[in-house]
């Protein structure tokens, strides 16, 4: 009987990340001999950390093109995949098989659990019941090529020979989960255009110390707008995470690949508006009834009533233009006008996005152009498989990314 390095597997799947545990899983449900081959001592080291440890599986957003929307200039290559397995297919396929999957905000689907280490598990579970082998520690070091077909790939640990074989080593992003873009390099080596990484999803930094003091404070449904040398060129509602270097939350993180091309023109600056369901005559009116309430008390004293929960260690920072220990009865109406449009307006700077380590996705990776969409193979050998994040297709947070990663890897488990 031929040992492992001698067998010839139908099935060699590079990668143990989402998508390469989706197409071990798919592939080997067929009753095909499969490989698993990860550089990591453990599987799904990546998917362990997505969506906070919830593991944000997909997005439930009803409207279709508003889902594809999020893909941009990729959104064509995704139909036919997409039709081939889509988000009620993910829900089918973890529920059917045990992992139950519950929807929460913005469309946002996590296991019940809200444990990303229990989707690591259900995969384990999977490819025990249908035997496939996974190497662990096993780095692939080059791609054994001939003509148009692949032969094998040599390790750290011998070689290994296959029948088809299943690219999914991710992208750039959380390199120290084993993501070092060897997969860029292999398919450069192959003869492929591979557009460069650089961050996609990803926090930003900002120029003024007083978000950093409040690092670890989350806000919901804010709104930040974002000018270009003054002139004004977006703006988002969501989520903001104060960070000791910067922002960062699903408001910031999706809107980084906006960010991008405007630090390259000039300066970026942006505003936060703390309650963007409030006209400036609205919370005006409301900062006036809390100050005729507490007509005797020093302002410093007030001020916390109308600013977000654990503001008040800045306030002296962010309102210096009014003596904060003045009685509120004696506050002159020109300034109380000024407190209130800085709290629709506060002033950022931007310096630039976050590096590769901080992102949650990078862009670049091969053009799906490269790619037979409705099989994941490549167009160059017809033996190769290309998924999840080492395509090129720009995506948001909020389950899309990981949603790319299960349709692409489910696809070329189905073709293989």
């Amino acid at each position: 009987m031929p040992t492992n390095k001698e067998k010839i597997w139908d099935v060699v799947v590079i990668g143990g990340g989402a998508s390469g545990l989706m197409s071990a899983t798919v592939a080997s449900s067929r009753g095909l001999s499969v490989l698993l081959l990860d550089k990591n001592k453990r599987l799904g080291e990546k998917l362990k950390i997505t969506g906070g440890g919830r593991c944000n599986i997909t997005n439930n957003e009803p409207d279709f093109q508003k889902f594809m929307s999020v893909y941009g200039a990729g959104a064509p290559f995704l139909y036919s995949p997409f039709s081939i397995f889509g988000v009620k297919d993910t829900f089918n396929f973890f529920e059917s098989r045990g992992l139950p999957l519950v929807e929460e905000a913005r469309y946002r689907v996590f296991p019940v659990s809200e444990k990303a280490t229990d989707v690591v598990d259900f995969f384990e579970k999977q490819l025990i019941k249908n035997k496939v082998k996974v190497e662990n520690s096993c780095l692939v070091l080059n791609i054994i090529k001939e003509n148009n077909q692949i032969l094998g790939v040599k390790t750290n640990k011998g070689n290994y020979k296959g029948k088809s074989f299943i690219l999914a080593t991710g992208g750039l992003s959380h390199p120290e989960t084993g993501s070092t873009g060897d997969g860029f390099k292999f398919l450069r080596d192959l003869g492929h255009n591979v557009s460069d990484p650089s961050p996609d999803i990803v926090p930003i930094e900002i120029k003024e110390d007083w978000p950093k003091k409040l690092s670890g404070l989350s806000l919901s449904f804010m709104k930040i707008t974002f000018f270009l040398d003054g002139q004004k060129q977006f703006s988002k509602k969501g989520k903001i995470l104060f960070t000791h270097f910067g922002l960062s939350g699903p408001l910031i993180l999706n809107s980084a690949k906006l960010i991008k091309p405007l630090l390259a023109k000039g300066k970026v600056t942006a505003e936060i508006d703390l309650y963007p369901d409030s006209t400036i005559g609205g919370l005006e009116d409301r900062f006036i009834k809390i100050l005729d309430l507490n007509k005797n008390k020093i302002l410093k004293n007030v001020l916390p009533e109308i600013m977000p929960e654990g503001f008040g260690e800045i306030i002296n920072k962010l309102i210096d233009f009014v003596d904060l220990g003045t009685k509120v009865h004696s506050l002159k109406k020109e300034d109380r006008a000024r407190i209130v449009r800085l709290l629709k307006s506060l002033p950022l700077t931007v310096l630039g996005l976050m590096g590769l380590d901080r992102a949650v996705v990078t862009d670049g990776g091969v053009s799906p152009k490269e790619i037979d969409t409705k099989t994941m193979r490549s167009k160059l050998y017809n033996n190769l498989y290309i998924t999840g994040d080492l395509l090129n297709i720009s995506r948001n947070s909020g389950g899309f990314s990981l949603q790319i990663c299960w349709t692409t890897g489910y696809v070329a488990g189905v073709s293989v």
